[in-house]
């Protein structure tokens, strides 16, 4: 009778979830920031808009970050690219 008390303890395809059992922490996906009616338009002049999009390095943050889509991360990156080749925003940004 052990045996099988033992047995079913240490394999765990055995083991029943618990009863009340959560899922783990689930975070509701944020909507993108330049879609929706009052949303700003993507434009290489906008730098201040455009730094929001920018690492403390200077690098472009992903759109699993920013919550942008991938659309709109598409437009914002060349618009960034566009604006680091007229000198507008620095390619990189150093200590």
């Amino acid at each position: 009778m052990s045996d099988r008390n033992d047995e079913i303890s240490l394999n765990p395809a055995m083991r029943r979830p618990a009863v009340g059992a959560r899922r783990p922490f689930y975070r509701r996906r944020k909507s993108c920031p330049f879609s929706g009616p009052n949303a700003p338009k993507i434009d290489y002049k906008d730098v201040r808009l455009l730094s929001r999009f920018l690492s403390e390095r200077g690098k472009i943050v992903p759109s699993r970050i920013t919550a942008v889509s991938a659309k709109k991360q598409r437009e914002l990156a060349n618009a960034i690219k566009r604006a680091r080749f007229l000198a507008l925003l620095p390619y990189v940004i150093n200590d």
